[in-house]
């Protein structure tokens, strides 16, 4: 039998509801981000029911797989590349955008098809991923000026993201850099700007304080929906649901061998040198998954006294030794981390299974 990740639906919408709640009673809106679980039908659908504004995603193939009568607008997290413009302007309200070429293929598209595409322009504030840098003045009113100029495009706002490449916190700081960018636009084009969007999961500390600045409106949220932390600390957020997706899998070998392998030892099969504690002879199983399947340092054993040794393309090997007496074919089970889930759910190997 194949690994399988099980997905508790209640946990899930839980999770999104309170989510969706909190920041609402704050005046802050929520975009659900379903690209850590592909957009699995049974989870945007559970979600798509929920008082959150938009959906969003970085893979287009994810968002066409959208339920077509949901209430939600959908936007493209991942600036688009200017080669998909018509497939973008097709599928998504809205898309986050940084570059005045990719905009200009966004116009040209839409116009095409005689629509009008959202827009947010991304702002960086020194996380050093995407959009415009903070202080490049001259190019923000360079990008809001073309965007105004189009008949095919509506500025729909501001966003900005932070913590998933340089690890940068989000701050009372530099969330009011943005904010204070925001209104010095609005004033400047006297225009009203929708949506100001203050990041990710990496945010919630802030709105637990009550630290988000006025004038954030919108927070993105995946992985606090999926795996109940905030992504600043890496801590459970209050009241949200933890493992509301496990993976198990089957045991396929079990045996007593020494922890430390005999021979002249170099690198694996992934290019890595390798380093082993010698604990004597212990008892190893071995299971049904591995590297092709999910991110296996990002499994915790839910099993007491269950250890996780190592992993291959396709065996996960962990120490039983000091653990319940395990048989061949029985199944453990494993919390995951967020890269966990993203690999799971993008492995064609990996069964789902939901309990509603």
């Amino acid at each position: 039998m194949n690994p399988r990740l099980l997905i508790d639906l209640k946990k899930l919408t839980h999770n999104a509801n309170h989510l969706a709640n909190l920041c609402n009673e704050r005046g802050i809106s929520v975009t659900a981000v379903t690209k850590v679980f592909c957009a699995e039908p049974p989870m945007v659908q559970a979600l798509a029911v929920l008082p959150i504004a938009y959906m969003a995603d970085s893979r287009l193939e994810n968002i066409a797989s959208y339920p077509k009568d949901m209430s939600q607008k959908t936007i493209l997290l991942r600036l688009p590349a200017p080669s998909q413009a018509d497939e973008v302007v097709r599928i998504c309200d809205i898309s986050l955008n940084s570059e005045m070429l990719t905009l200009q293929k966004l116009a040209e598209a839409a116009n095409k098809r005689g629509i009008v595409h959202g827009v947010i322009i991304m702002i960086d504030l020194g996380d050093l991923r995407e959009g415009i840098f903070h202080n490049a003045t001259e190019k923000i009113n360079a990008t809001v000026e073309y965007v105004l100029s189009q008949k095919s495009l509506e500025l729909k706002g501001f966003g900005t993201n932070l913590t998933c490449y340089g690890a940068v916190l989000p701050t009372v700081k530099n969330l009011t850099m943005l904010t204070k960018l925001c209104y010095n636009i609005s004033k400047e084009y006297n225009l009203e700007i929708p949506i100001i969007s203050g990041g990710n999961s990496s945010s919630l500390y802030m709105l637990e304080k009550g630290e988000i600045p006025q004038g954030i409106s919108n927070l993105r949220l995946g992985e606090a929906i999926v795996c109940g932390k905030e992504t600043a600390y890496g801590d459970p957020y209050p009241s949200l649901e933890l493992d509301v997706v496990v993976l198990e899998a089957e045991i396929i070998e079990i045996a007593d061998k020494p922890s430390h392998p005999e021979g002249e030892i170099n690198i694996n099969a992934f290019g890595e040198k390798m380093a082993f504690e010698d604990k004597g002879i212990r008892k190893r199983a071995i299971l049904a998954v591995g590297r092709q399947d999910t991110d296996y340092e990002g499994l915790t054993p839910l099993n007491d006294d269950v250890e996780i040794v190592g992993a291959s393309s396709d065996h996960l090997i962990v120490d039983i030794t000091d653990a319940a007496p395990l048989a061949v074919g029985d199944r453990l089970r494993f919390s995951l981390s967020y890269g966990a889930i993203l690999a799971g759910f993008t492995s064609k190997y990996v069964d789902k299974e939901y309990k509603y």
